[in-house]
């Protein structure tokens, strides 16, 4: 078997992509970088020249050869090898009538237990929004502590409410409910710290991106000063990223994104370092009804699995694929079917134009980019 040829398909703010062998095989994936989708677009286009002709079932073999040619590195490559490898893995899945977490190990778990997102811009709305999703059947629940218009305010005012909104979501559901807070990377190392401490007695279950990225060494600084679990990654593109992460022993769980981290292939490899230092894995989802199935496949296969997002919004276009996953309350069916069990309809793609992200910008009440 050889791959014939790979295809990306710009759908919706999705990133598809198809390899089609001389078997009549064809395997589906999606890369993850979603706000820059067209640029990930051509770099698929640029490493097939690579893969056509190749056994595609050397999956580890591919992805040291196209990863280490020139050793440049960065997210749009590591998201189109991402968005191949998990295609290759679906065929390899498809060639012997397997789903892909039986050639990973075997089920760790049945089904795949999934948060859901608070939403509202009212504290009323918040409570209501929580309590309609503990109702609908979710445990686990993630708010973002910010109201539109906060870049606008005083620290402590942001503060402030952030404590009142965590506060409004705890008492509407209880503490059976575990909550988790995305503070997506919007606040400063000190401002993060305060915040964090100010939240303890509500019980939060992790603290995720109280900081951009780009500094580790930052990253621990907060650590050293808060006692809430931190959860961070959904940046990070490679096993270094996440090794250096794990030793430094500054969060509690790792957001591996398997369409932006080296698909299935390193996504394992890094659920492995972080089960050797007891740190959980936390999944990145964004994307389509296929990044879903892939997604399952590696939370069944790891013992330290611990949550992802549900992704309902993705369920608008679950006629992109044959056969979606099947939704419990709160919880994802693992799939039985061969490969990543979805396979992409081609012929409703059509009907999702591609939507390009836009660059708008965060500002302050000085005119100053915030986050």
């Amino acid at each position: 078997m050889i791959i014939k040829q790979i295809t990306p398909f710009l759908v919706d703010r999705f990133l598809l992509v198809r390899v089609y062998t001389d078997q009549g095989i064809v395997g589906n994936g999606e890369a993850g970088l979603w706000a820059h989708q067209k640029t990930v677009y051509h770099a698929i286009q640029e490493l097939s020249q690579y893969y056509i002709g190749k056994d595609p079932t050397r999956i580890e073999h591919h992805y040291q050869a196209v990863s280490r040619n020139t050793h440049f590195m960065g997210a749009v490559l590591n998201a189109a090898i991402s968005a191949i490898d998990v295609a290759l893995w679906d065929i390899l899945g498809q060639s012997v009538d397997l789903p892909v977490y039986q050639l990973l190990g075997g089920k760790c778990r049945d089904r795949i237990r999934v948060f859901n997102n608070v939403s509202g811009n009212t504290l009323a709305d918040l409570a209501k929004s929580a309590v309609q999703n503990v109702e609908n059947g979710f445990t686990s629940l993630r708010a973002s502590p910010f109201f539109p218009g906060w870049e606008s305010q005083p620290s402590t005012q942001v503060i402030s409410t952030a404590v009142e909104i965590v506060r409004t979501i705890r008492q509407a559901v209880g503490d059976e409910i575990d909550l988790g807070l995305e503070i997506h990377r919007n606040l400063a190392p000190d401002a993060a710290i305060v915040l964090a401490n100010e939240l303890l007695p509500f019980k939060i279950l992790y603290y995720e991106d109280p900081l951009a990225p780009q500094s580790v060494d930052a990253l621990d600084y907060v650590a050293r000063h808060v006692h809430i679990p931190i959860a961070t990654g959904e940046r990070f593109y490679n096993i270094q990223q996440f090794k250096d992460l794990i030793d430094r022993k500054t969060v509690s769980l790792i957001r591996p994104d398997v369409s932006l981290a080296g698909g299935i292939t390193q996504c394992k490899k890094i659920a492995a370092l972080a089960e050797a230092s007891f740190v959980g894995i936390f999944p990145h989802l964004m994307g389509s009804p296929v990044n879903i199935a892939a997604f399952a496949q590696l939370d069944a296969s790891i013992p330290n699995y611990v949550l992802m997002e549900s992704n309902t919004g993705a369920d608008a276009f679950n006629e992109i694929v044959i056969q979606p996953l099947e939704r419990d309350a709160g919880y994802l069916v693992v799939p039985d079917r061969p490969g990543i069990g979805v396979e992409i309809d081609e012929s409703k793609l059509e009907k999702f134009p591609y939507k390009p992200s836009q660059i708008s910008g965060n500002f302050g009440a000085d005119g100053a980019v915030t986050h």
